[in-house]
């Protein structure tokens, strides 16, 4: 099985999409959009400080009745961010995402943010490991 920096490798954009925590709601639901993802890294100072998602707008502003426009990420963002590492087996993201219940999962090293995988990119890849296994014990058992 891949490692978490290993999926990272093949993932098809570039760079880390991330906003600044002093920045408004309305700006991250535009990067949200812009990108099609449902998670952005807040960073600040060229660190992980949190995570927006559209969980967190749903729950802090829509349900709470706060502007979008005048709320900042920070006031709304998941401060306690759940990491993996690069060398974390697909495996082991996997179990800690849903045990967690989390969709997003930051791959740092050294306080250093790599990339961010979402749950779709760990179930694609453990998808593809099992077909490849079932594709060589069926080839075993043929031969």
């Amino acid at each position: 099985m891949k490692t978490l920096q290993q999926v990272l490798a093949h993932k098809t954009h570039q760079g880390i999409i991330s906003i600044a925590p002093n920045r408004p709601v309305y700006d991250a639901l535009i990067i949200l959009a812009e990108y099609q993802i449902g998670a952005l890294a807040v960073i600040k100072d060229g660190e992980l400080v949190g995570i927006f998602s559209e969980r967190d707008y749903a729950r802090e502003v829509i349900l709470k009745g706060r502007s979008s426009k005048t709320t900042t990420v920070s006031e709304v963002m998941t401060s306690k961010v759940i990491t993996g590492k690069p060398d974390d087996l697909v495996e082991s993201a996997m179990s800690t995402m849903l045990e967690k219940r989390i969709r997003h999962l930051p791959v740092v090293e050294q306080n250093k943010m790599l990339g961010m995988l979402s749950i779709g990119d760990i179930l694609k890849e453990t998808i593809h490991y099992q077909q490849t296994l079932i594709a060589q014990l069926e080839s075993y058992i043929h031969s």
